[in-house]
């Protein structure tokens, strides 16, 4: 699906294309693709580089196309992780913008409604280009503070509890941070080759460039600091889970050797042999109670030492 934006007035939505047009084209089918290719030009080999799931952030020339990849979160579909990254592709030469995702990302429309809520305008492709990677940061920010709430509502649930799952929980957030650290570190380096490429040139907005340095260094230092944190919750869990279990398994013992005692008399008096008390009416009650003292009496004992 491919819409067309006017960027001098605010991301206008136009029916067709028109020179100084943003072409935004995501989840791209076979219209989209012989659109990119056949009328626009567009080199193949760009459109295939943007579908690698595994593109790092980079630029590339071909002729007078300059291909700008970036990595962006987004939320997973997957059970085994939370959010991850996928790469978008921001096309550009002389007269044309098309930027290509394969994936439906929230980063795009909301990108879209801030700009024309503000009434932010884009003066060339390079402002176009780090006004989207300053949009990923906020959304890298974003994911984080929700990364953070699960993990604080994952280590509530460790307090008490001898499950893996809650710990393997904590592990697919390790994973997250990882993809997100990377990401932010390749969107980076990519503002310091933007920079090499367009410092003397009229494209080049220090204000603009500054703020989007400062925003991913923000996003970048929330990252480090969320891992280090998880990784010690994580740590730690683990050992609350094993303590757990020792402190369930300490009161499993204490139980067993408390009902051992009259297990044990039980067996005495179960002998064929002759026991002394044949001849007492209330031998069977007498029995009972002296095995129930015992009991109670250990039972006394170790809820002193707290093994109960």
């Amino acid at each position: 699906m491919r819409t067309y934006l006017d960027c001098e007035s605010g991301f206008i939505e136009k029916a067709q294309w028109m020179p100084n047009c943003w072409i935004n084209v995501e989840c791209p089918d076979d219209d989209d693709f012989d659109f990119l290719t056949k009328k626009l030009k567009v080199p193949e080999s760009f459109l295939e580089d943007i579908a690698d799931a595994d593109e790092r952030p980079r630029t590339e020339t071909e002729e007078n196309w300059l291909l700008t990849i970036l990595r962006i979160p987004m939320q997973s579909n997957q059970q085994d992780i939370p959010f991850i990254t996928v790469p978008i592709g921001i096309i550009t030469n002389d007269k044309i913008i098309v930027s290509v995702c394969y994936h439906k990302t929230e980063l795009i429309p909301d990108f879209i409604l801030h700009a024309r809520r503000k009434g932010t305008t884009v003066n060339n492709k390079l402002d176009l280009i780090l006004r989207m990677i300053h949009s990923s940061a906020v959304w890298f920010l974003k994911y984080l503070k929700q990364i953070n709430n699960e993990v604080a509502s994952a280590e509530k649930k460790l307090e008490n509890s001898i499950r893996n799952e809650d710990l393997l929980r904590l592990m697919k957030l390790q994973k997250t941070l990882v993809y997100f650290k990377t990401s932010i570190r390749g969107n980076e380096v990519m503002i310091g080759r933007l920079r090499n490429i367009f410092q003397n040139t009229s494209y080049l907005n220090k204000e603009l460039l500054e703020d989007v340095v400062i925003e991913l260094k923000q996003a970048y230092d929330t990252v480090n600091i969320y891992s280090d944190i998880l990784t010690g919750t994580m740590n730690a869990s683990a050992s609350i889970i094993s303590n757990n279990v020792n402190a369930i398994m300490k009161r499993m013992t204490s139980l067993s050797i408390t009902l051992m005692i009259p297990t044990l008399i039980a067996s005495f008096y179960g002998m064929n042999v002759d026991i002394h008390l044949e001849d007492f009416p209330y031998a069977f009650f007498f029995i009972i109670l002296i095995s129930a003292i015992l009991s109670a009496g250990i039972f006394i004992c170790f809820k002193k030492i707290r093994w109960f």
